[in-house]
């Protein structure tokens, strides 16, 4: 049995997909869609390792999902292949990209068993419609599409990468002068690049109906001299909260517990009070960056609830207001967000008049993409 690693480029930016959510992020049941990949390679062959990369930002995350190893992807396919390389010793490289996710076992065994045949293995599809190259109309019995995953020597190929920009594996090792070996590829291998292709692709399946929840829970003491906000209002009051950024205490909790409930640690791992970038920072402008990634990485928000627990200043006048500017932030409907307002019955800081608490909960779901036209 061939000595053979497993690459799974999943660094894109998924660009072309159109969609609130990177399309490597499309649930699969409670899967997101590169470990959906991961897994049916890795239950196809015993790969002596397989390597994915991610974003910078996102590959922290992905190693909650699986013990395999993790590298951060570059600014190109290329370069994100590159980074992989350095944590690969085995002589062969098998490379795939997460958009082609639909795994046909019969063309893997193709590839596989050409190993050491030739530099390069690939699985190419015969052209079937007229094609042109500019006005120049073109042979299709010798135009080839190009798949992967592709069988590479290790060695070939990182040299091969290091001669110029290339597309794939093949089109690098054929530069390089390496041998190729065509095998008969798959319509079933279809790419996933635009949201249409999702009915072309028989392996998808839709995201699970699972809700998850988070707590947020945020203090900050008052201070003179400062605008007050809680949940994105500028409440009428002689001072304002101390903190590093505008102190919306409210949407802290609320980011806190939205950040929780996606498994994405917390508002300071986020947004650090270290970093000098967010003093004074809009509260209501972070709180939207962390929807914006829980959404990236196909989550949803379904509700909030938040209850301020505050001696002063009284907060009834401003609950409506409140409501509609979380939904807002958030783009959910109001009728989804609920704010309530307590005091401690004078007792501790907060019945001092000293600061406030706020206590947030989030429910957020899986995106489903399978209503994404309508979306």
């Amino acid at each position: 049995m061939k000595d053979i690693t497993l690459v799974l480029l999943a660094a894109g930016s998924s660009s072309r997909f159109a969609f609130p959510v990177k399309k490597q992020w499309l649930y699969q049941g409670e899967r997101p869609l590169w470990l959906k990949v991961a897994e049916d390679f890795s239950q196809a062959f015993p790969f002596c390792r397989t390597i994915v990369t991610g974003d910078a930002e996102e590959v922290e995350l992905m190693s909650l999902f699986a013990d395999y190893t993790f590298v951060e992807g570059g600014a190109s396919r290329q370069e994100s292949l590159a980074n992989a390389l350095n944590y690969c010793e085995s002589e062969y490289i098998l490379v795939n990209d997460v958009a082609r996710c639909c795994l046909d076992l019969q063309m893997l065994q193709r590839v596989l068993h050409k190993a050491g045949e030739a530099d390069c293995v690939v699985p190419v599809l015969e052209a079937v419609d007229t094609m042109y190259e500019g006005d120049r109309l073109l042979d299709r019995s010798r135009v080839r599409m190009v798949q992967t995953p592709q069988l590479s020597r290790r060695e070939i190929l990182q040299k091969a990468i290091e001669k110029g920009e290339f597309t794939d594996e093949s089109s690098a090792i054929a530069a390089y002068g390496g041998t190729l070996l065509f095998v008969e590829g798959s319509r079933v291998a279809h790419k996933l690049t635009r949201y249409e292709d999702t009915h072309r692709l028989p392996c998808l399946e839709a995201p699970s109906s699972i809700q998850r929840s988070g707590i947020g829970i945020d203090t900050h003491p008052f201070q003179d001299g400062r605008r007050m906000y809680l949940c994105g209002v500028e409440i009428e009051a002689e001072f304002g909260f101390r903190a590093h950024s505008d102190g919306d205490v409210a949407l802290h909790a609320l980011t806190d517990a939205i950040l929780g409930a996606a498994g994405m640690g917390d508002i300071g791992e986020h947004f650090p009070d270290s970093d000098s970038r967010y003093a004074g920072a809009d509260s209501a402008l972070l709180l939207e960056e962390a929807v914006s990634k829980i959404r990236r990485y196909g989550l949803d928000i379904y509700s909030c609830d938040i209850t301020i627990v505050a001696e002063v200043p009284r907060l009834s006048p401003y609950k409506r207001e409140m409501r509609r500017r979380v939904a807002d932030i958030l783009a959910i409907g109001v009728q989804r967000v609920n704010i309530k307002a307590t005091t401690s019955e004078g007792m501790g800081f907060i019945g001092r008049g000293e600061g406030v608490s706020v206590y947030a909960v989030a429910t957020i779901g899986y995106f489903d993409w399978t209503k994404g036209e309508s979306r």
